[in-house]
C-alpha cells in the first residue's frame, strides 16, 4: 500500500499510465485485503482477478458442482467490492488455476475436474492466464494466444486449440492468454549455459536489461498482427523475499529501462496494461481495429466498479 504506489507512481507508459498489476486474489487468503487492493486500484495502478485453489482429495473432493458453487461463491463475495461487475450489471473475470492444474492437468489429487474450461466459460470466465508451466501442466502450444475448447470427458483440453488471429473472432471457446516461455543465453548466473525463461519476477528471476530484451524480441504476436507485442509477467504472490524485486529498487530500475529503450514513440511505444485491458486489446485486433492500442482497453470488457464494499 506504500512502496507499489511510490514506486509505480514514477513511471509512465506512452499513454501516461503508470505501470498495472493485476492481482489475481484467492478467495481462500483472508478477504480483509481485498479492501486495501481496492484502493490501489481505485488509484489506477491495476485490477483484481480471481486466482483459485481446489482439489478432488477426501474428505471433501470437488465435483464439477462444487466447483461452480465455489467460483459463483467467489464472485458473489468480491462482488460486495465492485470486483467483476461491470456498468450493465453482468459479472464477467478472468482466471489463473492453482498450482497450474487447470482442467484437471496435475492429475486428480490437485483439481479432479475435467469439465473445468465448459464451467469457467458458463460462471462469466473470459480468459484464462494460468500459463506458461515448467512442469506437465503447460500447454503443446507455447508462446501464443489461442483458443481452448473443452472435452468434458478427458483432462488437460487446454493443450490444442485455434490461435487467435487479426480478423477473426472466436465467441465459443475459452482464451488462453500465455507468458514467454523458452531458452536465453543472457542470464545473472549461468555462463555458458542457458537459462529458462517462464516470464516470472521473484529473488531467483529478477529482471535486467539483457532479460528484457528477450522478453521484446520473443514477445507473444497474434497472428496477422506482428506489429503488437504482448508480454504477461507474473510474481505468483508477494513474499516479503522479493518485496525488493518486485516493489523497489530492481522493479524501478526495469521501469526505467523500458521507458528509455522501448518508449521512443517511433520504433517502440510502449503500454503498461492489466489483464482486462490485454485480453481487450485482443479483442480489438480480432475485430479488424488498428491504430494505437491505447483506445482499446476497455473494447469489450469495461472496467469493474470498484468501491469500498463491506469487509
Amino acid at each position: 500500500m506504500t512502496r507499489y504506489p511510490s514506486m509505480a507512481g514514477k513511471h509512465r507508459d506512452s499513454d501516461g499510465r503508470p505501470p498495472q498489476h493485476t492481482w489475481f486474489y484467492p478467495p481462500h487468503l483472508n478477504q480483509v485485503f481485498l479492501k486495501d487492493l481496492v484502493e490501489l486500484c481505485k488509484a489506477g495502478f491495476g485490477e483484481i482477478e480471481m486466482h483459485l485453489h481446489h482439489n478432488h482429495m477426501e474428505p471433501f473432493p470437488d465435483t464439477s458442482e462444487t466447483l461452480r458453487r465455489k467460483i459463483m461463491q467467489c464472485i458473489d463475495d468480491y462482488s460486495r467490492h465492485g470486483i467483476f461487475c461491470l456498468p450493465d450489471g453482468t459479472r464477467r473475470f478472468a482466471f489463473i488455476h492453482g498450482d497450474w492444474s487447470l482442467d484437471n492437468a496435475c492429475g486428480d489429487e490437485v483439481c479432479g475436474i475435467n469439465n473445468e474450461i465448459q464451467i469457467l466459460r458458463e460462471c462469466g470466465c473470459y480468459a484464462d492466464f494460468t500459463f506458461p508451466s515448467l512442469g506437465r501442466a503447460q500447454p503443446r502450444i507455447v508462446n501464443e494466444m489461442y483458443y481452448a475448447h473443452d472435452n468434458p470427458k478427458k483432462p488437460k483440453s487446454y493443450t490444442w486449440g485455434k490461435r487467435v488471429c487479426a480478423g477473426r473472432s472466436n465467441s465459443l471457446d475459452l482464451l488462453m492468454i500465455q507468458g514467454i516461455i523458452g531458452l536465453r543465453w543472457k542470464s545473472r548466473t549461468h555462463r555458458f549455459r542457458p537459462s529458462i525463461e517462464a516470464s516470472n519476477l521473484d529473488e531467483a528471476d529478477y529482471p535486467f536489461p539483457g532479460r528484457i530484451d528477450f522478453w521484446i524480441n520473443n514477445a507473444v504476436r497474434i497472428f496477422h498482427k506482428p506489429e503488437w507485442l504482448f508480454i504477461k509477467l507474473h510474481t505468483h504472490g508477494c513474499r516479503e523475499v522479493d518485496f525488493e524485486y518486485l516493489l523497489g529498487s530492481y522493479a524501478d530500475q526495469m521501469y526505467d529501462y523500458l521507458e528509455t529503450r522501448y518508449n521512443d514513440k517511433d520504433s517502440y511505444m510502449l503500454h503498461y496494461v492489466t489483464a482486462r485491458e490485454m485480453y481487450n486489446i485482443i479483442k480489438a485486433a480480432e475485430a479488424g481495429e488498428n491504430g494505437n492500442p491505447n483506445e482499446y482497453r476497455d473494447f469489450e470488457i469495461k472496467k469493474y466498479e470498484y468501491h469500498g464494499g463491506a469487509s
